[in-house]
């Protein structure tokens, strides 16, 4: 699979993102494959700054990131804003769930990114939700994971999961890339499958 993709943001607005995130002492690691669908998951999710982070993030490798939002924040004259920024309406009280709309998004596209933030909160959970993992199995889109890590202060990109349809195994892997990423607040940090005992001091 090839590293790059062909670009869909200025040239101009890479540059000044480099240079922002390399103001405040962050690096980028890795590559965005090469495929016009995906999702990309961005954890661990403990800040609102992680969603500015992203911002930038995301033309460096000048892509355009859509993410989902309740449908009742899209009316004028906010609605044209949250869509210019990547914003996807969704109707969580439609019989067609979140995740099927999705999916049917996805048919319905020639390109799309979709970042999401499966701890579902900034604060602490028990594991993440499982709504992006549906939607990439549905959609038939390869998961990537993308991680912001404190410590380091480093924004990756890391392994390319295709769903196999056995969550807990496929998130075995999704666990070991994590487990090591610091968020801004590391006692709001919440792993695929949970801490585990050693961690929790058991």
């Amino acid at each position: 699979m090839p590293a790059t993709r062909p670009p869909e943001t200025p040239l101009i607005l890479t540059a000044i993102a480099r240079a922002s995130l390399r103001l405040f002492g962050w690096r980028v690691e890795g590559a965005v494959p090469n495929v016009p669908k995906m999702v990309i998951v961005g954890a661990p999710h403990t800040s609102n700054i992680d969603g500015l982070i992203m911002f930038f993030v995301a033309r460096v490798y000048r892509i355009r990131l859509r993410w989902m939002g309740k449908h009742t924040l899209f009316w004028p004259p906010l609605g044209w804003l949250l869509r210019w920024l990547g914003g996807i309406p969704i109707n969580r009280t439609a019989s067609r769930g979140a995740v099927q709309q999705m999916i049917d998004t996805f048919a319905a596209s020639d390109r799309l990114v979709l970042l999401v933030t499966p701890e579902g909160t900034r604060g602490k959970s028990s594991r993440w939700k499982t709504g992006f993992y549906h939607i990439a199995q549905g959609a038939g889109v390869p998961i990537v994971l993308g991680s912001i890590d404190y410590r380091r202060k480093v924004i990756g990109i890391g392994p390319v999961i295709t769903p196999t349809g056995d969550y807990e195994t496929d998130m075995q892997v999704v666990q070991a890339y994590y487990q090591d990423k610091v968020g801004r607040y590391p006692e709001k940090r919440t792993l695929p499958l949970g801490d585990t005992d050693q961690e929790k001091g058991e």
